[in-house]
């Protein structure tokens, strides 16, 4: 027996030995691994091993399991069971320290974590019930440039900011868009868009369905002549769907609005009522939509509409083309000021959380 044969042999006939206290895991295709569990979500397992680095593998290609180290075990009856772990057919046995041996089929498994691993879960669900103000933001900052030279000089930019912090309980909402455009073909720059809208707004869930929110919104408009609109508001909506990105909400309630045009100042009590939606038709194409309806109840027959919508197509995680319509009606503006008022913006779109 030449050497290299004599120290494979030697090899396959300590293997045996060399696993005790090892994790191990047997495929259907005959397939043996050994090493440490860290985790499985019921759709794949995650093994550490010593040679092969760290290694996933498909939850339906596994046969048998046999794990030294505790491991938690959560099943779909909303149990934790914690401790060693074999398969027996489609029954897991897990050996605790508390109650002995306790039996659950492999199908209601529905995450398995080792020490480790689940320190890290229960940290980080520890982190979703009392957040600290700073943790869990999200948003994204929209921008757009267009410029024009020789026959045409002109040039337009716009940007926008949404920010977002939510938890089980609540949710904090910041939200900016402004847009500035010139022209300066005749040889003298002219303004022709310069108007900036935006706001802060508060949700608390009641129910799992019905929340109530409070908001304050801002906007100003040159070419309507506006120089400062606030409007705080609040009320209560429902959640009509709602399932992971994609949902439907409807609300109503009331506002206050203060407008300050530049020859003149108003104040009036308004009811409202509108809806917001997502949807994520694939995982890079998603439309967003809002609708807000504020009729005057201290003057009757005056009512003002908020609309806003966007497109927005992911080219990276963290990376999107974006198309965004913003349209604000006044049913009773200023002298010399039209009802209606609409930018429309497209640009990049960069994605950041925390």
């Amino acid at each position: 027996m030449n050497k290299a044969r004599y120290i494979r042999t030697v090899l396959v006939l300590l293997a045996p030995l060399l696993a005790v206290g090892a994790d191990q895991v047997v495929l259907t295709n005959g397939d043996r691994y050994s090493g440490s569990i860290l985790k499985s979500d019921g759709k794949e397992l995650v093994l550490k091993t010593e040679f092969a680095g760290t290694i996933t593998i498909k939850w339906e290609a596994i046969t048998t399991i046999t794990a030294e180290q505790p491991l938690t075990l959560s099943l779909k009856d909303g149990r934790n069971i914690v401790g060693t772990v074999a398969t027996s057919g489609d029954q897991l046995t897990v050996t605790t320290k508390e109650t002995g041996q306790v039996a659950a089929a492999r199908a209601s498994v529905q995450s398995i974590r080792n020490a480790d691993e689940q320190k890290a879960y229960e940290a980080q669900i520890e982190r979703y019930r009392n957040p600290s103000l700073l943790h869990l933001w999200s948003g994204f900052v929209d921008t757009g440039f267009a410029r024009s030279t020789g026959n045409s000089r002109t040039s337009a930019f716009n940007l926008g900011v949404n920010a977002a912090r939510i938890t089980p309980r609540d949710k904090i909402a910041l939200y900016a868009t402004s847009i500035r455009a010139n022209n300066s073909t005749t040889g003298v720059k002219v303004q022709t868009a310069n108007a900036t809208r935006g706001g802060a707004r508060y949700e608390l869930n009641l129910t799992p369905k019905l929340f109530a929110f409070g908001f304050t919104d801002f906007e100003s408009d040159e070419f309507q002549n506006l120089d400062l609109r606030v409007a705080p508001g609040a009320g209560f909506g429902y959640h009509l769907y709602k399932k992971e990105k994609n949902f439907f909400d409807v609300f109503g309630g009331g506002a206050y609005n203060r407008e300050v045009f530049f020859n003149q100042n108003r104040s009036s009590a308004e009811v409202l009522f509108g809806n917001e939606l997502g949807y994520q038709f694939t995982q890079v194409f998603g439309v967003t939509q809002k609708f807000v309806f504020f009729p005057n109840i201290s003057n009757a027959g005056e009512y003002r509409i908020n609309f806003d919508a966007s497109a927005v197509a992911r080219v990276a995680k963290w990376l999107s083309f974006q198309m965004t319509v913003s349209d604000r009606y006044l049913s009773l503006p200023v002298l010399g000021a039209k009802t209606n008022d609409t930018l429309f913006t497209t640009g990049v779109r960069v994605t950041f959380a925390r």
